[in-house]
């Protein structure tokens, strides 16, 4: 007896919610469109955001393929990472500089040049 009172109770219990879900579902039929339009735009997201994934991915392992072809004793790589040729750069600059100066020369006007024997002429104003 115990039993068949459980089962019933169980039935009504299971009847009333579904009745509940059916009115639930016929009352709110818009929330349902907007429901479609989440889930197409949680897809877009998902779908840009797999993009961007492949495209960030694809990047890293052509910068890493790239790095493992050039090699460690790579001689341009070995020319940068030394500082040799900020001083070679430096010695070149300062030997280009002395002989500028030793094949500069200066031409001296000498009407140009002060002449302290002799004084300038100045307009006097009246």
């Amino acid at each position: 007896m115990l039993a068949l009172s459980n089962t019933t109770a169980l039935h009504l219990l299971l009847s009333k919610l579904l009745q509940e879900c059916l009115e639930r579902s016929n009352s709110s039929a818009a929330p349902q469109e907007s429901s479609a339009s989440d889930s197409l735009a949680i897809i877009y997201v998902l779908l840009m955001l797999g993009l961007f994934g492949f495209f960030s991915v694809g990047v890293m392992v052509t910068n890493l393929r790239a790095r493992r072809l050039e090699g460690p004793r790579d001689p341009y790589n070995t020319y940068i990472a030394t500082d040799v040729w900020h001083r070679k750069d430096r010695e070149y600059i300062q030997a280009k500089v002395l002989e500028s100066y030793k094949l500069c020369c200066v031409l001296e006007n000498q009407l140009a040049v002060e002449q302290p024997t002799r004084s300038i002429p100045e307009e006097k104003s009246s």
